[in-house]
Order: structure tokens, then sequence, then C-alpha cells
């Protein structure tokens, strides 16, 4: 346990038969800590929204000011980016910013944190740019294609310009996994880093003698953790935003690739 990384082990939880789907393969259907972390955060805005919605009042009370809060807030940075379509890809934007959120805090308490999970995070890159591929060639056509051409390049440059945006797009699913997971596996470990220290520490200074001299080392190291706690708290909100706010600006770009 003291290991920083055990934390992040996908453990069976409950055994399930496997299944046999065509052109897909075999797939293990057991309930995993990351499964069961994401159907609790998945359950918990399902029942948070249960309630907000329950019982409106022209007055709102607390939880559903804080609803109507996060749906506003969703609403104008899609119409904000986006422009009036950005309505259209409200849904996903919005759902998918509250279940990233909501798996990012559950992985601060004591649930297992999915979005750790580069198999999680890569879905979720990949689910974004595959809409994003969607609306494009749908809405534009061929003309989608004007994306990895912007407007105003010299022909002389295409043969340098084409490749580097054809690279820069098929990135966007790898960088949107990479920095979500790499910020919450990053935090998580020092937080356990310095949560170690604080218990090598004060198992030292509890031996007497000349181990009383970690005491202020450990006191230290208590208070590394409270500042990476809080500041935990901060990026699980920020990287949940981050995606949301790429995601449109992706969407952007397919929803006015003409205009690129």
């Amino acid at each position: 346990m003291a290991d920083p990384m055990h934390q992040f082990q996908v453990e069976k939880l409950f055994d399930l038969p496997t299944v046999n789907l065509p052109l897909v393969g075999a797939i293990d259907l057991s309930i995993t800590n990351s499964s069961l972390a994401m159907a609790v955060a998945a359950g918990l805005v399902m029942l948070f929204f249960t309630f907000v919605t329950a019982n409106p009042k022209v007055v709102p009370g607390r939880l559903q000011v804080v609803g109507e809060g996060v749906f506003s807030f969703i609403d104008d940075l899609a119409v904000s980016i986006i422009g009036k379509e950005g309505r259209a890809f409200f849904p996903f934007v919005f759902t998918l910013f509250l279940f990233i959120l909501a798996m990012n805090f559950l992985g601060l308490f004591l649930v297992f944190t999915a979005t750790s999970q580069l198999a999680v995070t890569v879905t979720f890159g990949l689910m974004t740019i595959g809409l994003v591929v969607v609306v494009g060639l749908f809405r534009n056509g061929l003309g989608f294609f004007k994306l990895f051409l912007p407007s105003g390049v010299p022909w002389y440059l295409w043969w340098l310009v084409v490749p580097i945006e054809v690279i820069s797009f098929v990135l966007r699913p790898v960088t949107l996994a990479l920095r979500l997971f790499g910020n919450m596996l990053g935090g998580h470990v020092a937080l356990k880093v310095f949560a170690g220290f604080v218990i090598s520490l004060g198992a030292l200074a509890a031996g007497g003698g000349l181990g009383l001299l970690a005491i202020p080392a450990a006191i230290l190291s208590l208070g590394g953790v409270v500042a990476l706690t809080a500041l935990e708290f901060l990026v699980a909100f920020l990287q949940a935003f981050v995606f949301a706010v790429l995601t449109c600006v992706y969407l952007n770009d397919a929803v006015h690739a003409g205009h690129h």
C-alpha cells in the first residue's frame, strides 16, 4: 500500500461471464473498481438533477441554484465558442463535463479515480473527435477538408501546411486524453508521496532520540498534503472545464470548416 502507483491498479470486484460478440471478440463483463467508479459518478449526476428538476420553484433553493448555474455555465460556453449552433451540441458537452467532473471529485475521496486510466480518457477523446468528424462531413461535405488548408496560405506552402494540419488534427484525441490522464495521475501520486513522508517521518520521530528532528519535516509534509489536496480540487474542476472548452473549439472547427 506504500506504493504510490497501487491506487491506480484496476481490480475485479465481481466476476461476470465473458460474452463473445461478432467482429469484436470476447468481452469480460466483470465489475472492476474502475467501472464501479464510473457508474457511481454517473449515478450521482443523474440523482442530483433528478432532485433539482423534481420540484422546480420560481424562487430556487440551493440545489436548484447550483443546477441552473451549471446548466447556464455550459450553455454560455458552447454558444460563446461555437455560436448559435452551439446549443445543438449542448447535451454532449454538458454530459461530458459533468461526468468527468464527478469522476475527478470522487477520486479525491475513497472511490477509485477512473480518469487516471488512459483507456478511459482515450475513449472520451475518440468520442469527441468522432463527433467532430461526423458533424464536419455532415454539415460541410468535402468542404470539411478545408480545415486542413487554412485560407490565405500561398500555394507553394501547401505541401508543408497540409501535413502539419493533418497531424495536428490526428493528435487532438491524444492530447485530450493525455492532458486529463496526466494531471489526475500526477496529482494523486504527489499526494500519496507526501502522505507517505508524513507517516515515515512520524514513525521515525516516535522512536525518540535524534528521530525527534524529523518532527518539523513531518509537519512540513503534512502542510504539503493539505496544500496539494486543495490544489487537486481546483485541478479536478479545471481539467473537466478544459476538456469541455476544447470539445467546443473542435466542434466549432467542424461547424465552420468553410470559414477556416
